[in-house]
């Protein structure tokens, strides 16, 4: 399989080329009693190559070379791929949190012989560490609802990373009296069984909430998707789920 891609369409195209080789590594369970994700991480790239194409061609050199991040990534399915391409990555999670208690993901590192990926257990609800001083690029999909501190962890990649894809849940509605709250600079806490009865789900932002944490805590917004719900979502209803996608520039950073 070729490795590296020149526009867009090519990276899509080595994600569908690359998959059954995914796919072959999970015939079997992770580990004795565990399960695998059960989400498709890999359908990210869609919408993250409508990100790209807002930004300038040599965007598209992060994702081609250099060391990334893949930060809460579940198994890790996005950081196996990038690595099955050449880059260096590391997969930061913490067992507890983990939807397989990370079982997944150290399957699929010894069944995929990839060994240009590193798996870190760092609790990110803590006042953490990262495992590097540097990184190009950061992924940090779905997981910011999900920790009780998201200041503490976009200010930490800010000093960290030079650039970094962020997807999280955000409303235009309150989740019970439906209050607008889109033009409004505010996050919803949810209550510990409020949304799929999961407690890890804390923090749900407005657009405007979110945009103005991230630019607060060092970033620029070079582009931006929102997908799902996008006319009448709510932080709780599955039905009425809506996802911002954000395309983040470090400043601070040379790129």
């Amino acid at each position: 399989m070729k490795r590296g891609w020149d526009t867009y369409q090519e990276m899509l195209d080595q994600v569908v080329a690359w998959k059954p080789h995914l796919n072959l590594a999970k015939t079997e369970a992770p580990a004795e009693g565990r399960t695998w994700y059960a989400y498709d991480i890999l359908a990210n790239f869609w919408a993250i190559q409508s990100l790209f194409e807002q930004l300038p061609e040599s965007r598209l050199d992060l994702m081609r070379r250099g060391h990334i991040a893949d930060i809460g990534g579940a198994d890790g399915d996005l950081g196996f791929f990038l690595a099955s391409q050449g880059l260096r990555v590391d997969l930061i999670d913490w067992p507890s949190t983990n939807w397989n208690g990370l079982e997944g993901a150290r399957a699929l590192k010894s069944r995929l012989r990839a060994d240009s990926v590193s798996i870190h257990e760092v609790d990110l609800d803590r006042q953490f560490q990262l495992p590097e001083s540097r990184y190009d690029l950061v992924f940090l999909l779905g997981i910011l609802y999900h920790l009780k501190n998201p200041y503490f962890m976009l200010e930490t990649l800010a000093d960290h990373a030079g650039f970094c894809i962020l997807s999280t849940r955000i409303a235009r509605f309150s989740a019970k009296e439906s209050v607008e709250i889109e033009s409004l600079p505010v996050a919803y806490l949810l209550d510990s069984d409020e949304c799929n009865g999961d407690p890890t789900n804390f923090w749900i932002f407005s657009e405007t909430g979110l945009l103005r944490l991230v630019n607060r805590c060092g970033w620029e917004v070079e582009a931006k998707i929102r997908v799902g719900d996008t006319a009448q979502s709510n932080p709780r209803d599955s039905e009425h789920d809506e996802r911002i996608y954000l395309a983040l520039k470090n400043n601070r950073f040379d790129q």
